[in-house]
């Protein structure tokens, strides 16, 4: 009699699986990152991605196959995972699965308008009111070469900018908006609060403090900046 093949868990995201995303966030060795990475949190990753994709139908996409968006979305995972913090009571198959399908969101609503786009133009709508897009002016100037040095200062500085947890994730939602400013149509002040308040469950009055915050940083860094050729975040 033919032996029955053992099913596999479905519980691939475990409590293990958050262990091991706090231990890989308490050390800093390279070689033993990997090593836990590899063995405890790569695969729970990997099927969470898949689950998500499949589930919601994330399919446009610009990669050749899922595997290549899933690896896309893990390593966004990964530029992540230092900010979760398991003591604010979020647990991280939760926490990992609600960044990934905001980044999928994301992604999917901009290359389906990329194929909006190559639609012939008789079959567009006119809008007069069309929205201003920065991915309209492509040429680096010093604005943009100092946003790139603002947005990895404060990623590199969040938590001691921002002490609180749900603070830090506000501000990483505002930085998201610059990470992606040539992807993303601005509309208006309004339009940029919903976009926010999509992708972190917050009021308006906290965004408008934690992005002064962020503008206080900004501006007084971008003078420096404009008279030295340099800046020192301090």
């Amino acid at each position: 009699m033919p032996r029955k093949r053992k099913a596999k868990s479905k519980n691939y995201f475990t409590q293990d699986t958050e262990d091991a995303i706090v231990l890989y966030n308490s050390i800093s060795n390279p070689e033993e990152r990997s090593r836990i990475y590899d063995a405890r949190i790569h695969y729970p990753f990997f099927k969470l991605t898949e689950n998500i994709i499949h589930t919601f139908k994330f399919y446009y996409t610009e990669v050749d196959d899922i595997e290549h968006l899933q690896h896309e979305v893990i390593v966004f995972l990964l530029s992540k995972i230092h900010l979760f913090n398991p003591e604010k009571g979020a647990k991280a198959y939760s926490y990992f699965g609600t960044i990934a399908k905001r980044y999928l969101i994301l992604s999917n609503q901009k290359n389906y308008k990329k194929r909006v786009e190559k639609a012939p133009m008789e079959d567009l709508y006119k809008d007069e009111n069309h929205s201003y897009s920065m991915a309209d002016h492509p040429n680096k100037d010093p604005l943009s070469d100092y946003i790139d040095q603002f947005v990895e200062y404060v990623s590199e500085n969040i938590y001691q900018l921002f002490p609180k947890q749900h603070d830090a994730e506000v501000a990483d939602a505002i930085l998201e908006l610059f990470r992606k400013r040539e992807d993303i149509d601005i509309f208006n002040k309004k339009a940029l609060y919903i976009y926010i308040r999509e992708m972190v469950d917050v009021k308006t009055p906290k965004i408008t403090k934690i992005a002064n915050r962020l503008y206080d940083i900004f501006k007084d860094n971008y003078i420096f900046y404009l008279d030295n050729g340099y800046v020192e975040f301090e």
